[in-house]
Formats: C-alpha cells, sequence, structure tokens
C-alpha cells in the first residue's frame, strides 16, 4: 500500500493519478491531516473521505505533501519512515496550472528515480491528452511549439506527441465540416449551434468482468424493460422540445449492450426517436450492437429500416478461453458470424473494439486476435488497454485474479497500429482511462471517412451531448470552452421513479 498524506484538500486526484500511474499494483490509501476545526468547509467527498479514514495503516511507502503559504514540501519515506527524497517547491498559489503541473512534475521526478521508470504520457494523467493538441493548434500555434509545451510541461514522450499531433491534426479536418459546433478552427460558437444525443440501454446479456458501466443482466430485469422505455420516451420528448432551436448532429445508442433489447423494442425505440427527434439532418446514427451473442437478423433488419450508419460488433478478444474468463457468454464464431451477416445486410461502417491486457493473455494470444480481426477487416477499430476499474467485478474480485497476467506495453499497442495500417485505418481520437494496465491509452482507428464523429465530440468537449437513459451524463460547453454537467442516476428503478427529477436537471442546464 502507497500513503499519500495531505494537510490540505487541494490537487488530490492529480497527486493520486501520478502516484497509481507508478505503482499500478498497489493499493493507494489518501489520509488528510487536517485540523478538525477546518473539516466542515470542505466539500462532501473530502468529508466523507476523511471520515473513512483508519488509524492502522501499514504502508510500504508514503508521499507526504505539506502546503504552506509559498510553498510545497514533498517528502517520500519508505515504512520504516526513513526519507528517500524530500522537495521544497517555491510557489505561487495564484497560478493554478503551474501551481499543478510544478507539483505534478516534482512527484513524477521522485518517482521516476525511484522506479527507474518513465511513463509514455509523463504527467499527463487526464483522459484527453490530445484536447492539449487540439486547442493549441485551432489556435494557431505550430507543431513545434505543441511539440515544446507537451515536452517541457508535462514530460510526454516523443512517440505520444508525434501521435497527439496526428490524431489533432485529423480531428480538426473532420470537426471543420460540422457547422454547428465550438468552430475548432476559430475558437467561437456558430450562432445556430448544434448537440448531440447519447442514449444508454443498461441492460447486458451478461455483465462482464472488467465493466464498470451501469448494466444490468436483461433476464433479471425483463418485467423491468418496458417501465425503462416508457420512462426513456418521456425523456426524449422533453428533449425534443427543450432543444427544438438546435441542430442535431449525432445520435449514438450505447450501453450496457442495446441490442439486448429484443428486436420489437427497438423498433418501438427507433419509431418513436423518429417521430420525436430531427434525424434527417443527422450526420451519424451509431448503435453499439456490442455482444454477438445479441445480434440476429431482425435486430439488425430494424436497424437498416431506420438507417442506422454505424453499428460496433465487439469481440474483445478471439481467444476462447479469455472471452470464458471475462464472462462473454459468446463464442470466437459468433463473432465471425455476427461479422458475416451484418455485411451481407449491407452495413458499410462496422466497427470493432478490442482490450489489450486482458487477465491471461500473453503477447501471442494478443497478436493472433489482430490476426483474425485483420481477416475480417472492418471498417474501424477501437483499441482499448484495460481499465482496472474500482466498481468491475475484476476489481471486486481482485484476489481471485490478481495471479494472472496482465499484460501491455508500447510494443503491443505497436502492433495495433501495424493492422490497422495494413486495413488501411487511421487514427482518428484517442482517450485514456484511470488504473489502465501499461498507463498506455485508447485509440481509435479508422477508414478515411468512417470514423465516428461523437467518439471525437464528446472526448474533445467540442459541442454539448445530452445524455438519456439510466447512468448518463449529459455536458454542456460554454463560450469559454469551460464545461458544466448534470447526471442521471444510474439504478434502473430508480431512473424509472425520478424521471422527471431527470428531466429538470437538463432543462437546467441547457435552457
Amino acid at each position: 500500500m502507497i500513503k499519500i498524506t495531505l494537510n490540505e484538500a487541494d490537487y488530490e486526484y492529480d497527486i493520486y493519478s501520478l502516484v497509481q500511474a507508478f505503482f499500478p499494483g498497489e493499493d493507494l490509501y489518501l489520509d488528510y491531516q487536517i485540523e478538525e476545526k477546518n473539516v466542515e468547509d470542505l466539500p462532501y467527498q473530502v468529508k466523507k473521505r476523511i471520515k473513512l479514514q483508519k488509524d492502522n495503516i501499514s504502508p510500504s511507502h508514503t508521499l507526504d505533501v505539506k502546503y504552506g503559504d509559498s510553498s510545497i514540501d514533498l517528502k517520500f519515506v519508505d515504512e520504516k519512515g526513513e526519507c528517500i527524497e524530500e522537495k521544497i517547491l517555491d510557489i505561487d498559489f495564484s497560478n493554478r496550472p503551474e501551481t499543478k503541473n510544478s507539483l505534478k512534475k516534482s512527484i513524477y521526478g521522485i518517482l521516476a528515480k525511484y522506479t527507474n521508470h518513465k511513463l509514455p504520457w509523463g504527467t499527463l494523467t487526464g483522459i484527453r491528452p490530445t484536447k492539449i493538441a487540439l486547442s493549441m493548434l485551432s489556435e494557431g500555434e505550430s507543431a513545434e511549439e505543441v511539440r515544446d509545451r507537451m515536452k517541457d510541461a508535462y514530460l510526454a514522450s516523443d512517440e505520444k506527441i508525434d501521435l497527439s499531433l496526428e490524431i489533432a491534426g485529423r480531428e480538426i479536418d473532420l470537426l471543420s465540416n460540422l457547422k454547428t459546433l465550438v468552430n475548432v478552427k476559430r475558437g467561437v460558437r456558430d450562432a445556430h449551434l448544434g448537440y448531440s444525443i447519447y442514449i444508454g440501454i443498461p441492460f447486458c446479456p451478461t455483465t462482464c468482468l472488467y465493466c464498470s458501466f451501469p448494466s444490468y443482466a436483461r433476464a433479471s430485469y425483463a418485467g423491468k424493460v418496458e417501465k425503462y422505455l416508457l420512462a426513456l420516451k418521456k425523456e426524449i420528448h422533453e428533449v425534443s422540445i427543450l432543444m427544438k432551436d438546435k441542430h442535431l448532429d449525432t445520435l449514438y445508442i450505447g450501453g450496457g449492450t442495446p441490442t439486448a433489447l429484443s428486436d420489437v423494442e427497438l423498433e418501438e425505440l427507433f419509431s418513436y426517436l423518429e417521430k420525436e427527434l430531427p434525424m434527417d439532418n443527422v450526420s451519424e446514427f451509431n448503435v453499439e450492437a456490442g455482444r454477438p451473442d445479441s445480434i440476429t437478423r431482425e435486430k439488425l433488419e430494424v436497424m437498416k429500416k431506420h438507417n442506422v450508419t454505424r453499428i460496433s460488433i465487439n469481440p474483445q478478444t478471439m481467444n476462447e478461453k479469455t472471452l470464458k474468463l471475462i464472462g462473454r457468454h459468446h463464442s470466437v464464431d459468433s463473432v465471425r458470424e455476427s461479422f458475416k451477416l451484418a455485411r451481407e445486410m449491407g452495413f458499410s461502417n462496422i466497427n470493432m473494439d478490442l482490450i489489450i491486457g486482458l487477465p491471461g493473455e500473453t503477447k501471442e494470444d494478443v497478436l493472433y486476435t489482430f490476426s483474425e480481426v485483420e481477416k475480417m477487416a472492418p471498417d474501424s477499430m477501437t483499441v482499448h488497454s484495460l481499465a482496472v476499474k474500482t466498481h468491475s467485478r475484476l476489481r471486486k474480485q481482485w484476489e481471485e485474479y490478481k495471479g494472472y497476467l496482465f499484460e501491455n506495453s508500447d510494443e503491443l499497442m505497436g502492433y495495433a497500429n501495424q493492422t490497422a495500417e495494413r486495413l488501411g485505418l487511421k487514427p482518428y481520437y484517442l482517450y485514456r482511462q484511470k488504473q489502465m494496465v501499461g498507463n498506455l491509452e485508447n485509440v481509435g482507428f479508422a477508414k478515411p471517412g468512417k470514423e465516428g464523429l461523437y467518439n471525437i465530440l464528446i472526448m474533445e468537449e467540442q459541442q454539448d451531448i445530452v445524455a438519456l437513459g439510466a447512468g448518463t451524463a449529459s455536458k454542456k460547453v460554454h463560450m469559454d470552452g469551460t464545461t458544466s454537467r448534470c447526471e442521471n442516476v444510474k439504478d434502473v428503478d430508480t431512473y424509472i421513479e425520478r424521471i422527471d427529477e431527470m428531466i429538470q436537471r437538463k432543462k437546467e442546464l441547457f435552457s
């Protein structure tokens, strides 16, 4: 266990994420050494963490962070309390971005020296590293200026900077074709503002080992699906009124697994969307078909009828033993059969999701997955680095799985790039998550013209996203580039019961 002590509740998320990146297999514990009289004014989440603090913690190492009036004292000590390294930083606390950068660079220096290891993304711990390059290029700065900033301020590697620049340049070209954005080339909003909609279907055939999304086994919730769709329809109707003067650019139906719904239920939902929303001018209609064990000819026919432009058929791996281990109750053959059926029915934009770092998978297993996917030749491919999320079964049952190999590396991501190149796919968006195996990234590759615009819009925060359904989060992008958000509750029953409150949250955010 690694302990982080703080005498103030400030920058703790940044510190926590950076330490976690250096010690991915260790538990982390935040210890707030704050006087009781000062606790009451702290945010609720901090007070909650303070309340849960334990007295008898025996960490292997402790990072002690003490904030002064014009300095920060960093001390890294071992289990005996003996100092490994100490730094005192002179800080101008009035400049928060620079304070955060200086703090993270200093912690990075201490931990990189101790572990003899450098992180490919340097001090960048957020989920949108390419947003830095996108913003700077959009403001007219050169590639060299972006490179200097990412190297000097964030200590990113040359390879990750090159990838960020390539993706940012491609995103600018793709987004400039949409007239209703926070215009990425001019940095201003057009008068007739567009938006995108995300609809969450929180049902799945089964819940995968690594999944942290709101998902409920369809068999257990069979009696709730009708009520859920009724609540969802009410939310769709109210959003259609709320956004009636704006242009709907993209629609994404995700989950869970949307195709956990029956073909009759999908027909009902899609027909209602066409009735309530201005679908004629939508640039992209995505459906996360996802699990091959939920795909049927009848469901694909419904999607074709309602002009779905892009679907995903996600194997995650093409190794049978891994599919069983992670709880995906479908076979490798069913992946091939579902993909072939979708092609025969005329779907010309099919994405496939893959995960590197799944438990027990070797380099040879990953290469086999890439070779089998290459034979199917999808139009886009999203390669994820496994993230061991707090609310996943994998994290909750860690003792059962911690003995498995969890392998990811730049070498394996390199094989993903080589596969993409042979298929004619170019990287077009990128994001990161906490607790990623190998501290790497998720990258979307696509043939030119087959990119998922919604993926860029939400990751680079270039447009308002109105999210409907249980466990979803809406986001408003303001004129200055900052964002505000509101969330729907995760529990299906609570969502149904409190649907009017979910609608009111959106009215307050977007009115």
